[in-house]
This record gives structure tokens, sequence and C-alpha cells, in this order.
């Protein structure tokens, strides 16, 4: 899971759609499926205090908001009113790692992040 090129150039996530595209420093373009995204969410109220993060089915899929934390994240707004994972963009730049991987339903079927995928706590 090396490689990590920097903070996103572009990052696209238009209404209605149901994947988030980044195009990274190196030429790379990744789409990441809302499933994914909402499913692997790192916040607490997500994920718990165990230090692994596991797929959480369900939720509303839809970005309402999408903001940048700083110069090292971005935040979402679900549909539903989640909001309070911080996906930093090492850990989107793994999540596009394991997508290409094992595709949407694989990474999903995983349940629980390789410890590498994982944000730094």
């Amino acid at each position: 899971m090396s490689g990590f090129p920097g903070q996103p150039t572009r990052i696209k996530a238009p209404h209605g759609a149901r994947v988030l595209g980044l195009v990274w420093p190196n030429g790379v373009e990744d789409a990441l499926p809302h499933q994914i995204l909402r499913g692997y969410c790192p916040c607490a109220g997500c994920q718990g205090h165990s230090g692994s993060l596991t797929f959480q089915p369900g939720g509303n899929l839809e970005i309402r908001e999408l903001e940048g934390v700083g110069r090292y994240a971005l935040s979402f707004s679900w549909g539903d009113g989640h909001d309070s994972g911080i996906y930093t963009f090492e850990y989107l730049w793994r999540l596009a790692r394991l997508l290409d991987e094992h595709g949407a339903e694989g990474l999903a079927a995983l349940g629980t992040l390789p410890p590498a995928a994982a944000p730094a706590q």
C-alpha cells in the first residue's frame, strides 16, 4: 500500500452520482463508490474505538456536501445527516488501491480492512 502521491489535483462529486472521482498528482484517476466510502466511514460513531475498520452496510449514499479538512482530508455530509467521518487523502488512496484489487463487492465483503489500509489514529 505504498506510493501515496499526495493531495488530489481534482475532486469530482456530481449531484446524483454514486461515485467520488479523484485525480492524483501522478495522473492516476480513481472512482470510489459511495457504498464503499460510507461503509468504511472512519468515524468513531461507525467504527467504535477498536482501531480496525469494519464495513457498515446501509445508510444514505447521497453526498449532500463535501468539504476539505485542511490540506489533508475530506469530510462528507450524507443524505441522512451523518457527517462525522474525516477521510484523509492517504486513506482514500488506500481504499482506491483495495478497490482496484478486490472490486466494490469484494471490498465490501472483506468486512474488515487490512491494518495497512486503515487511517492513522
